[in-house]
């Protein structure tokens, strides 16, 4: 029996799957038409080796008095080696919305795209933008999904940060931390993650304060991953000699914006300069009790 003029798919030559109606998600139109292609479906057996893909590492963000900024550093590991030393791991993922992935490089870059496509989707179905909670909520979702291969050592843990656009406040900036198993949790104030966090989160928290304005918020969380770099190997400090900083991404009222490198560079420089001159006056200071004690 031919199909009818009338019939949909013979009009468009797309299958039924693709003319059926799935919502405005399009990670459940992906699980629907190519299972395959999500970032967790991959058929692995067994568990895996440590060291057998590259792992970004330190990510930092902070709140400051008129929105939020996420840092991450631009060195990827394999095992004990350097995979790559200028891996971006910080990304804008709308207007009002950036995120910043640690663990399995490739998958998170994948998860990364996919949640890109996901709000983007999910405008154009809804013809209204997503919350920020509701888009907090569907990166945990997809990281659920992820749950299977990431017990099999290929984990990935984002942070994800925004500017809620609903609040009256102009100090809205937010952010959420990630298990892997798909717990979303929002963040006061600072948060870091990766190998380097737990120096990168000391550091913060001696430096964050409340009033801080956008230079300072750039300042100390470029200086808390200079403090992860020195204690981390797996994360890497800025590299004046290749001309590599860290990437960061400011998220405000007015949108999302990542920093240019040439200021990153002069805050990088300006760090090297103050820690230089402190570790000079220690070290007149030495001499000079040395010298005293002769």
């Amino acid at each position: 029996m031919s199909h009818s003029l009338n019939d949909p798919s013979r009009r468009t030559g797309l299958s039924d799957p693709y003319l059926a109606v799935t919502g405005p998600s399009f990670t459940d139109f992906l699980r629907a038409t190519s299972p395959d292609l999500l970032p967790g479906r991959r058929a692995i057996a067994g568990n895996l080796p440590d060291g057998i893909a590259p792992h970004g590492t330190t990510i930092v963000a902070a709140t400051y008095d008129r929105g939020v900024i996420i840092a991450g550093d631009r060195r990827a590991t394999m095992g004990n080696v350097i995979a790559q030393r200028d891996i971006q791991k910080v990304f804008a993922t709308d207007s009002h919305s950036a995120i910043g992935i640690a663990g399995t490089a490739g998958i998170a870059l994948e998860m990364v795209r996919l949640f890109q496509v996901e709000i983007e989707h999910y405008e154009k179905i809804e013809g209204a933008t997503l919350s920020l909670d509701g888009k907090a909520n569907r990166l945990a979702q997809m990281l659920k999904g992820n749950l299977s291969i990431a017990l099999q050592g290929l984990a990935v843990v984002p942070i994800f940060v925004g500017y809620d656009t609903a609040s009256p406040h102009e100090d809205s900036g937010r952010i959420f931390s990630y298990d892997v198993t798909g717990g979303c949790y929002e963040e006061r104030f600072y948060h870091s993650i990766g190998s380097g966090a737990m120096f990168a989160k000391s550091s913060l928290k001696k430096l964050w304060r409340q009033d801080l304005g956008q230079d300072e918020a750039e300042e100390i969380l470029i200086t808390a991953l200079y403090d992860a770099a020195d204690d981390d190997t797996a994360t890497g400090g800025p590299d004046a000699t290749r001309g590599l900083y860290p990437n960061v991404f400011r998220v405000d009222r007015e949108g999302t914006h990542q920093i240019p490198d040439a200021d990153i560079e002069r805050t990088c420089a300006q760090i090297d300069a103050e820690r230089s001159s402190r570790l000079r006056r220690l070290g007149s200071r030495r001499s000079a009790e040395a010298e005293g004690t002769l």
